[in-house]
């Protein structure tokens, strides 16, 4: 089977987080199954930011047994990437299926359209924060009236879906609501029953890797908590170093620390 994935981002890009990671583990997965796997993505290069495209990445690579094809960038706002050389390489490569995950982008409402015209089954992924993200409503004016002009394309992409994965009943809920919108068509399954839930999977490839010295790697002598991911508001950092420090002069925390690892693409 001919798989397409979509993703904003793919490797070498590894700051632009975990729904990267996810695809290239199903990429890898679907593979190693026998299949002809292939990622549409942008050309998102490896940075401390968001905004690093490089036309000098392979335009085709193999990684492994799947492919990534990139196309360039020409205009961005935050972190909706728009890529039209992706449309043209689906339409030409036609998958016999195609998974698009971040609903909130260009690629998937290019999903959406390739999979509409060429009438295959689209499956849609979203890793949270469809209409949770915080900056939706505390955001600036300009990022709230952006938000809300990518409705209308949000609507086309989950009602043009064959199927929705969702990772628990919280992000099920968001694709029930009003918000979203999504349609009842006339001989096609409710829509309770076009979503399923398929909890986040573990890489026992990675976890059964030689264990890595942290505490000596990084001077660490004491008890810790670890928190790792973007230094974001969105990832609930804020709130975490509001109880740690309600707490941290409880004697059963004085020999624990609160190690903070990940990056700040955000203000970059």
């Amino acid at each position: 089977m001919k798989i397409a994935l979509v993703c904003p981002a793919s490797l070498p890009a590894t700051q632009f987080g975990g729904i990267l990671f996810l695809f290239v583990d199903i990429a890898r997965e679907s593979s190693n199954c026998g299949h002809d796997v292939t990622i549409y993505t942008t050309d998102l290069d490896f940075a401390n930011n968001p905004k690093t495209f490089n036309k000098n990445l392979p335009r085709v690579e193999i990684v492994d047994n799947f492919k990534i094809k990139r196309t360039h960038v020409w205009l961005t706002s935050n972190l909706f990437f728009i890529n039209p050389g992706m449309y043209f390489q689906m339409m030409k490569d036609c998958p016999d299926i195609i998974h698009t995950i971040g609903v909130r982008s260009f690629q998937s409402y290019i999903a959406a359209i390739v999979a509409k015209k060429k009438k295959i089954p689209l499956i849609v992924s979203d890793q949270g924060g469809l209409t949770t993200h915080p900056e939706l409503k505390k955001g600036s004016m300009l990022k709230r009236l952006l938000y809300k002009l990518q409705t209308p394309m949000i609507k086309y992409i989950v009602n043009q879906a064959s199927k929705i994965i969702v990772a628990n009943e919280y992000e099920k809920q968001i694709f029930l609501s009003k918000e979203i919108g999504l349609k009842e068509k006339i001989g096609t399954p409710n829509n309770e029953s076009k979503i399923t839930i398929i909890r986040n999977g573990i890489d026992l490839e990675i976890i059964n890797q030689k264990p890595t010295e942290f505490r000596k790697k990084y001077g660490i002598d004491k008890k810790f908590f670890l928190f790792v991911g973007r230094f974001t508001k969105i990832k609930g950092l804020d709130i975490l170093l509001q109880a740690m420090n309600l707490i941290k002069n409880q004697p059963e925390l004085e020999n624990i620390r609160l190690v903070i690892m990940g990056v700040d693409v955000e203000k970059m």
